[in-house]
């Protein structure tokens, strides 16, 4: 059961060849309960990634502090799984031998290293590829790969930045139903950045809005649409309603953005 708390984070970016410093983002507050699922949507360039960054412990904040079950978030750790929307595998490595990397990492024993790795394979959805390198796989089966690493290391709370942005509509509904019917079994706290506004709403039981940078949080909106989630629930009128309400947001949003942009 892991809480996550950002409290007051800033970053500002040192200017290019002297140039005036950049605030990426204003001070933002969250709070994010134990097994709750967070999209965090935004126009592009609206610090969305570099918070989820700051939570990972891959960037220092400018202020504020992250914690995690109490404790300061200072540098990256196993309790924090990352997924990025390039999908980082191991090319010298199978399929198996990815998914286990952080296991073999922390000197786990062999044999329990296998089932916590065969059990993640199954649950993906890649039995009989175990050893398959990743250039042998589509993008899609490359996430899954991905995103089965990030989970057998256990981690508190899993991160994910844009996981679904190189794929195909086709191939993306599919991971976006995979990932939820996981989250759905094993509840694990869940952080999720995207610019797609019905991705945000399908997977998420809050959807937080940031504004055009520096970023700061603009709304958090509940998203109480029953569990388990199918496609068709993109159809619906209640999902119909909460995608007009956040698509003005983020067109507002993006007007200021194009408004402050030089040239």
């Amino acid at each position: 059961m892991s809480k996550l708390v950002i409290e007051g984070v800033s970053r500002t970016f040192a200017g290019v060849r002297g140039g005036q410093p950049v605030q990426a983002l204003q001070p933002v507050d969250l709070s994010v309960a134990a097994n709750d699922f967070i999209t965090i949507l935004g126009p592009s360039g609206c610090g969305k990634s570099t918070l989820l960054r700051i939570v990972a412990g891959l960037e220092a904040p400018s202020t504020g502090r992250v914690l995690l079950d109490g404790k300061a978030v200072g540098r990256p750790g196993p309790d924090r799984g990352m997924v990025f929307q390039s999908y980082t595998l191991f090319p010298w490595l199978t399929v198996a031998e990815n998914i286990g990397f952080g296991l073999r990492e922390r000197n786990m024993p062999e044999r329990e290293r296998n089932e916590i790795v065969a059990s993640y394979i199954d649950l993906v959805g890649l039995k009989g590829f175990e050893n398959h390198w990743p250039k042998q796989l589509s993008g899609g089966m490359q996430q899954r790969t991905a995103i089965a690493r990030a989970l057998a290391n256990d981690p508190a709370i899993l991160l994910l930045d844009e996981p679904f942005g190189a794929l195909d509509n086709q191939t993306r509904g599919l991971m976006q139903e995979l990932l939820l019917g996981i989250w759905e079994r094993r509840k694990k706290t869940v952080l999720f950045v995207t610019h797609d506004i019905e991705e945000a709403i399908f997977m998420a039981s809050r959807v937080i809005v940031m504004s055009a940078r520096p970023g700061k949080i603009k709304s958090d909106v509940p998203v109480d649409l029953p569990h388990p989630r199918h496609y068709t629930l993109k159809t619906s009128p209640e999902f119909s309603t909460l995608k007009a309400q956040l698509t003005e947001d983020i067109r507002i949003e993006a007007v200021r953005t194009a408004q402050t942009q030089p040239g």
